[in-house]
């Protein structure tokens, strides 16, 4: 473990000390107060509007910054107590307000948009929140009264409260198995271990993996089905309730995304499936299967080259790839890399994983475990395309217009990894490496556009049948997944009786509507990527753009002005080719 000074993240450009950060937890119960007193009169002035709005402003910008550095602190040791405490008093302190601030909406809405208007000419300031009530007015008719929002507030815990259980059985009650690979040595069947287990080019340690760990999941089955049951249904009464067509309408109404959106996604990949086989035969042949199964298809088709990069080497190799986007954004990733924005190295008792993340007034920071491997690099580029995108998000937007979608979220931290590949293809004349980089898009664009697109379908198909009031069973929900594989991946491919379980160990389904925005992500990043690298200055300044653009304007029309429709095929489509081209 490498604990030099310049390594971590220096958190005391948020809070200088833990003494700060406590005043502002002291002062947001204070603004809470205050803004409270304009409970039943929000709307009754323009005046009184734009306060309440403010005071909503201030709140909401301390409650982040509080809640952002308690949650790093707590991920750099979460062995520490003072940190734990921190995390825990601001994550009530959420609840407290979510719950406290739950009329706000409701009374807003009562306001007519002429209305608006006129507090407008009173007030010129509320000016800065026209793209708020644009959003807001344009799903009133959803917006429930003040006494059903507040419930349904106190219920949201009731909706998480599946995947809770969903996480009890899966983490803390299920007993994995140890299986044994090729010459006899055990590893446990985990979760934690199916990335390793999987990549191995040991097929006995590979099945025997596959099927230990899909074995827990099926012998659950009855008690996750019932669980992941109850989220859906009440997936359905909420959107009834709000008066959506269906829960998938009122998930991606959220964010504004039209459901063809959704549909075209599917439509498209499933017309296209035929590449997938394809690419699955060429998997078969060049991994010389007599049978190709599930637990076959992430085996690295070249070995792995034994290559280690400084955190040095790997910030150069980011540098570089990125610099087709301008000076300053350069400047700005040199800043995060040397003024400490990025927690670099594994700890003791630090989170695993990678993100990025912020808090607006601040700049962003990010979270690695860095080990010197090809795919740390990748992460590197991925977490600090976050870091860009809410740095220009923050500086170029007022508050209320930085925070951007998870739509749009996924875009620019791919097109730094698109970029990274490109570059690394180009500088490379190691024909191992290549092939390893060229195997390596192909098994990223099957699992993040394939196999998502795919989860997206289950996950459609289950909404709708309790929509039209049919049960969910195992059965049901295991059918639908085993004919699932049958339609994307094909005869050649061999569905084990245990891959129809495996539905049941994917978390995200506990979020509906998520999975599909992953396959959006990688389509648009692609597409754009292509853009930059054939057009030039036109396609870069489009991206830029679109960079500091944050919320303010609906994601789809962002992602137009980047110079992606994502209510066209053609996203999608040119991921497609890009597979078919490697």
């Amino acid at each position: 473990m490498i604990t030099n000074d310049k390594y971590s993240w220096d958190l005391s450009h948020m809070y200088p000390n833990i003494d700060q950060w406590k005043r502002d937890f002291n002062e947001v119960n204070g603004l809470l107060d205050k803004l409270l007193v304009y409970k039943d009169q929000v709307t009754s002035s323009a005046q009184n509007l734009y306060t309440t709005l403010k005071l909503r402003d201030e709140l909401s910008l301390k409650l982040t910054s509080l809640y952002v550095y308690a949650k790093m602190y707590f991920d750099e040791d979460m062995k520490n107590p003072e940190a734990k405490d921190l995390y825990e008093r601001v994550d009530a302190l959420y609840t407290k307000i979510s719950n406290s601030i739950a009329f706000l909406e409701p009374e807003l809405i009562t306001m007519e948009e002429s209305t608006f208007n006129n507090f407008k000419n009173e007030v010129a300031d509320l000016n800065i929140y026209n793209h708020m009530f644009e959003k807001l007015f344009k799903q009133k008719e959803h917006i429930l009264s003040t006494e059903m929002e507040e419930t349904l507030t106190q219920m949201s815990s009731l909706g998480s409260s599946f995947e809770k259980v969903y996480d009890d059985l899966t983490v803390n009650d299920a007993d994995f198995p140890y299986v044994e690979d090729s010459k006899g040595e055990k590893i446990k069947a985990t979760n934690a271990n199916y990335s390793k287990a999987l990549i191995s080019q040991d097929r006995t340690l590979r099945k025997n993996f596959f099927k230990g760990l899909l074995g827990v999941y099926q012998n659950f089955i009855n008690s996750i089905t019932s669980t992941y049951y109850g989220s859906v249904k009440h997936d359905v009464y909420v959107a009834k309730l709000r008066k959506y067509k269906s829960s998938r309408d009122m998930a991606l109404d959220l964010n504004f995304i039209p459901s063809a959106v959704y549909d075209n996604l599917i439509n498209t990949v499933k017309e296209n499936s035929h590449v997938l086989q394809e690419y699955i035969a060429f998997r078969k042949e060049i991994l010389d299967l007599e049978t190709i199964h599930f637990y076959d298809l992430f085996v690295p088709l070249v070995k792995d080259i034994d290559k280690n990069y400084t955190y040095e080497e790997a910030q150069e190799l980011v540098l570089e790839a990125t610099k087709v986007l301008g000076e300053d954004y350069t400047s700005v990733l040199k800043e995060a890399f040397n003024n400490r924005w990025i927690d670099v190295y594994p700890g003791d008792n630090k989170v695993s994983g990678a993100y990025a993340t912020g808090a607006y007034g601040h700049h962003p920071y990010s979270l690695l475990n860095f080990t010197g491997t090809l795919n740390d690099v990748f992460t590197i580029a991925h977490e600090l395309g976050h870091v860009m995108h809410t740095y220009y998000s923050n500086k170029y937007q007022p508050f209320i217009d930085s925070d951007y979608t998870i739509f749009t979220a996924e875009v620019a931290s791919t097109v730094n990894e698109q970029l990274l590949l490109r570059y690394l293809l180009n500088k490379t004349t190691d024909q191992n490496e290549k092939a390893l980089l060229l195997s390596t898009h192909l098994d990223n664009i099957r699992s993040t556009l394939f196999r998502q697109t795919l989860f997206a379908d289950f996950e459609y198909q289950a909404h709708k049948l309790v929509e039209e009031e049919n049960p969910l069973t195992p059965n049901v929900l295991c059918d639908i997944h085993k004919e699932l594989y049958r339609i994307y991946h094909g005869d050649v491919f061999t569905i084990d009786p245990e891959l129809k379980y495996e539905w049941a160990r994917i978390p995200h389904f506990y979020r509906s509507f998520y999975v599909f925005q992953y396959s959006t992500g990688i389509s648009a990043a692609i597409s754009l990527t292509k853009k930059i690298l054939n057009e030039g200055e036109p396609a870069v300044k489009r991206y830029r753009e679109f960079l500091t653009k944050g919320g303010s304007d609906y994601s789809i029309n962002l992602l137009k002005l980047a110079g992606v429709d994502m209510t066209s095929p053609q996203p999608i489509l040119d991921a497609i080719d890009s597979f078919k081209e490697t």
